[in-house]
């Protein structure tokens, strides 16, 4: 189950993650680079957590986060700009972990509101395939009918199937593939570095938005499924150790690692053993699996460069379908307070910017205040 979890989680949305470092300027090196060590952090963290706290704490990169950077505008400062706002994000994920007041306070903006912050951030990816098969029929039609088909055999064959078809295609669809993989190589990639641009745009535009569309979209929902299937979670160590191993993989390029939901449903239920004080081992085998994945970053960043720009974005859109459909669920969930979280998903989905801080932040600040104000009233 822990080898079978680490595949799903990596293959749903490795592809995801490479769109958002690409929109943040990130060259194929760097691209690589970063894939490495998110992957790397995942798999370290993956083994570590679930050794010390004998629970099933799965550990994975903020989905959602890549997701929001592939929507978002590039900084000025390319991907420099970039990995300062990421090395931010970390250190405030480190406080959160040492100070519990804010995670009160992110746990505290109305659960509509953030669900309409990570549906607005979810959008623009989630139409990638829409948008790709009116571009290229014959290339997306046929991981369309794949996906669906996963979809209705099992939720969670629906995107190992779709990589299984994108592979297929790939490699049908370009010519001579073999000689643009030749060149890469199963191991350490090359390892790249910039010094990282630390501003206020940076901070606001992009550090907080990833910083709450991790904590609300990705540590509090995974520490809630532990706690539903009866596991004791002490939050703050855990926010501590995987904003710690996101701050120390930032400078390179990766984007933050964090608690899992959906993996952690996978390893932490009666399918990853009958004795709950033993389903730990599936979490630290899922480790094992990502680590040795995180060497193969090169080939798959490679893989990716030559596939059509549409296959891409539409696996991309097909990954995150699910997550769009719970947050908008979630978002206008509760009867006669529509607007605010209406607000938040409209600002945070129009891609727009002010003062140099973009819509996911000012979203999230007017859905907060129209929430309070309803509830004044």
């Amino acid at each position: 189950m822990g080898l079978l979890a680490a595949f799903v989680g990596y293959a749903a949305s490795f592809a995801i993650v490479l769109a958002g470092l690409t929109a943040m300027g990130g060259t194929e090196a760097q691209v690589a680079s970063g894939l490495f060590f998110t992957t790397l952090a995942m798999g370290v963290c993956s083994i570590w957590l679930p050794a010390v706290t004998r629970i099933p704490a799965a550990v994975a990169w903020s989905t959602p986060g890549a997701a929001f950077l592939a929507s978002a505008s590039a900084l000025p400062g390319g991907f420099a700009e970039a990995i300062g706002a990421t090395i931010i994000c970390a250190g405030l994920i480190v406080l959160t972990g040492f100070v519990p007041a804010l995670g009160r306070a992110v746990a505290a903006i109305p659960k509509p509101v953030a669900n309409a912050l990570l549906a607005g951030v979810l959008l623009q990816l989630c139409l990638a395939p829409a948008q790709a098969l009116g571009a290229a029929p014959l290339l997306v039609t046929p991981l369309l009918i794949v996906w669906a088909a996963g979809l209705a055999w099992h939720r969670l064959a629906a995107m190992p199937l779709t990589i299984l078809a994108f592979l297929i295609i790939t490699f049908t669809a370009v010519d001579a593939p073999g000689a643009a993989l030749s060149a890469t190589s199963i191991g350490l990639p090359e390892i790249s570095t910039l010094m990282p641009q630390f501003t206020l745009r940076g901070l606001v535009s992009v550090a907080l938005p990833l910083y709450l569309v991790t904590m609300a979209g990705q540590n509090i929902p995974g520490f809630a499924v532990l706690e539903l299937n009866g596991y004791r979670v002490d939050r703050q160590p855990l926010i501590r150790r995987t904003g710690l191993a996101s701050l120390l993989i930032a400078p390179f390029g990766a984007i933050p690692v964090n608690m899992s939901a959906i993996t952690a449903a996978m390893m932490s239920g009666e399918d990853a053993g009958r004795d709950p004080a033993r389903r730990y081992w599936a979490g630290i085998f899922s480790g094992i699996g990502y680590v040795a994945m995180a060497f193969c970053a090169e080939p798959v960043v490679a893989l990716t460069r030559i596939a059509p720009t549409e296959v891409i974005t539409a696996v991309a859109g097909l990954a995150l379908i699910p997550a769009l459909v719970s947050s908008l669920s979630g978002a206008f969930s509760v009867p006669g307070k529509l607007e605010a979280p209406a607000l938040t998903f409209l600002f945070a989905a129009s891609g727009m910017t002010l003062l140099g801080v973009s819509g996911a932040f000012w979203g999230t600040l007017i859905g907060v205040l129209v929430w309070l104000l309803k509830r004044a009233r």
